[in-house]
């Protein structure tokens, strides 16, 4: 079952749509980068993670490779029907991330995909919130963030060694902070694209956002501070 689309997000291209503009089909094509490499080392070995916005299971297949356990949280049936096809006894959990409540908590949360960044106030302090409330006292929270020219080098394009394109074409303000990013993939047999909204954070804004969720920077994982591990205050 397909859901409504969110305002001020597009997606378009073979299959089905998330209702935040992701094409269910691209993300079961997206390479997997160094993400779970630098998930791997910033946390125990065999963890049980809890993933939040696990879409097709990009990340989430090298994770069970790897020995972790995964429950792996999305709000798309047919996101997650992907990802129930992995072999390693994955745990599927359809909810948005913002309305997740699985009375249990997890020693390692992780919020992929520059979801932190997600352009409502009200759902990006509910995905804090639920960050918060689902990792143990002891445990630690993963955030990717954008980049810090995420916003502003445009538009660019990367060529992936697997043969397509991604191009990030504009970033338009759209008020509060927020601006309308576009994105087109191109492969040799399909194009897709994709309209979302997003809030740009300075490293000092992205902290005092965790604060306000009970969180606080343990240690940027990356030279570029887009991965980020947090603890729990307190």
């Amino acid at each position: 079952m397909s859901l409504e689309m969110r305002a001020g997000y597009e997606g378009s291209g073979p299959g089905a749509i998330t209702p935040d503009g992701c094409a269910v089909e691209l993300y079961t094509r997206l390479s997997v980068g160094d993400e779970p490499d630098v998930i791997a080392a910033a946390v125990p070995a065999g963890a049980h993670i809890l993933e939040l916005g696990c879409g097709a299971g990009r990340v989430t297949r090298p994770l069970l490779e790897r020995g972790f356990r995964v429950t792996a949280v999305d709000e798309s049936p047919e996101m997650l029907e992907k990802v129930a096809e992995l072999d390693g006894g994955v745990r599927t959990v359809r909810s948005t991330i913002e309305g997740l409540d699985l009375d249990e908590k997890f020693s390692v949360v992780m919020l992929g995909s520059f979801l932190v960044h997600n352009g409502d106030p009200a759902v990006r302090r509910g995905i804090l919130r639920a960050c918060r409330s689902h990792v143990t006292d002891d445990g630690c929270v993963l955030f990717q963030r954008e980049g810090a020219d995420y916003h502003t080098n445009l538009p660019r394009e990367r060529v992936d060694p697997a043969g397509y394109t991604v191009r990030i074409l504009s970033a338009d303000p759209v008020g509060d902070g927020v601006n309308q990013v576009r994105a087109e993939y191109i492969f040799p047999d399909a194009i897709w694209t994709q309209t979302f909204l997003a809030h740009p954070f300075t490293k000092e804004e992205f902290e005092e956002a965790l604060a306000e969720a009970g969180l606080k920077v343990d240690t940027y994982l990356t030279d570029d501070g887009v991965w980020v591990r947090a603890v729990p205050v307190g």
